[in-house]
């Protein structure tokens, strides 16, 4: 299971230096082989999942029908576009060029785990993203304090 965040730069080669407590983790579940991939729901963000998650998610995206275009849109976005990726000998993973411009990805990015995979985020578009998430919760809340007042 991997939790937590930690902020990473980029090098320019467009590494990234998978953070050092999940690197054993990664070493025993997977061998060290992921597959890396654009966020199913979300702009600015990579998803990272260890190989044998990825096959389970890989599986089941591609059962959908692939008469519905939304279907077939995930299918491009997740499977169409996965790259496998391993880490160096310094514990760092080479982010393809193709999924760094599409996600926006720059010099400073976040790194999340989350469960069974881990997001890559634009640090700047995350932080965005989690303003946003902040004011439509406090407009919900809003609502609800209303109703209870009026």
């Amino acid at each position: 299971m991997y939790f937590g965040e930690t902020a990473i730069n980029l090098d320019a080669k467009g590494r990234l230096a998978i953070p050092t407590r999940y690197r054993e983790l990664i070493a025993e579940q997977c061998a060290g082989r992921m597959v890396l991939t654009y966020s199913a729901f979300d702009s600015g963000a990579l998803w990272l999942y260890p190989e044998q998650e990825w096959q389970r998610v890989r599986d089941e995206v591609m059962r959908l029908s692939t008469f519905k275009a939304s279907h077939r849109g995930l299918q491009r976005r997740l499977v169409g576009s996965a790259t496998p990726v391993e880490p160096d000998g310094s514990g760092r993973i080479q982010l393809p060029l193709t999924l760094r411009q599409v996600a926006g990805l720059e010099k400073h990015v976040v790194f999340l785990g989350m469960g069974s995979r881990f997001e890559i985020w634009n640090e700047t578009t995350l932080g965005q993203k989690r303003r946003e998430e902040e004011m439509s919760i406090n407009e919900q809340a809003s609502e609800e304090m209303a109703k209870l007042v009026l």
